[in-house]
């Protein structure tokens, strides 16, 4: 990864985890430009030689990100044409590619509201926690837009099903942390220090798989979704453990395991 200062993230390394903050607090950690460019360059630079390999995302004060930052797109003088809007589009689409595109598995803890940009931000995520003030909507709709945007009508249908995903995208409404825990679409609702204790733990469990075994299988999860059938899938199962055998860190993972301790994989 290019070093690029961030003014809008707080990114903290600790070992093979990676700690992302979004940090416009007194803008409800709102997507501004700036914050659109770095959490592009942040999630674009990750790859399968990065230290990083495992990533915990959240927003700083009581939101975790409140969508596109509406000032951004007040008119100044003549309006903006298809050419500069489409840019704009996407720019903000490119932040969910980078995510899914990643090999690093990504942990939202949402915490505040999670609206349009932001609701985008944490479905992209691999897991999710919410602090029962973790409100998530579609805002787009409310706005004089389509709800279906930055890849939430990709990702929502296939979380929680046709039905309830309509409901949310043609009203606006807010998905309340108890109904997105019954539905499936969060792992965890409680209190912010227990959700940061949660995904610490559950980072620590990542890294404790090869890091060629924790990238395939994000990326036989995100396949498997769109597989057409379940030869497909079991074709790509069977890939990846002939893959992992072969992998530098194979041997080390089996004798961790039956000495009962923590794997060493050296930097990677």
């Amino acid at each position: 990864m290019t070093t690029m200062q961030y003014r809008t993230l707080l990114v903290a390394t600790e070992g093979a985890l990676a700690r992302v903050t979004l940090n416009r607090p007194e803008r409800l950690n709102a997507l501004d430009p700036r914050m659109v460019e770095e959490l592009t360059h942040f999630f674009g630079g990750l790859t399968a030689r990065s230290p990083e390999r495992v990533v915990i995302l959240t927003g700083a004060g009581r939101a975790f990100c409140a969508g596109l930052d509406l000032k951004d797109m007040q008119p100044s003088g003549a309006r903006r044409g298809v050419e500069d809007m489409l840019e704009t589009q996407r720019g903000l689409r490119d932040i969910m590619l980078a995510m899914r595109r990643c090999p690093q598995p990504i942990i939202s803890v949402v915490n505040g509201v999670a609206s349009g940009g932001g609701f985008a931000l944490a479905l992209a995520s691999d897991v999710r926690l919410a602090t029962p003030e973790g409100r998530m909507n579609a805002s787009f709709i409310r706005i004089g837009l389509s709800a279906c945007d930055v890849g939430v009508s990709y990702f929502l249908p296939r979380m929680v099903g046709s039905s309830v995903a309509a409901e949310y995208l043609l009203t606006g409404r807010f998905m309340d942390p108890q109904r997105a825990y019954a539905l499936g679409l969060v792992s965890r609702v409680g209190p912010l220090e227990e959700l940061e204790a949660e995904a610490l733990a559950m980072a620590r469990d990542m890294l404790r798989a090869t890091p060629l075994g924790l990238r395939l299988t994000k990326d036989a999860l995100g396949l498997a979704v769109d597989a057409g059938s379940i030869d497909a899938v079991i074709g790509l199962e069977d890939r990846n453990q002939v893959l992992c055998t072969q992998g530098e860190h194979f041997a080390e993972g089996i004798a961790a395991f039956l000495d009962k301790r923590e794997p060493d994989y050296g930097r990677r």
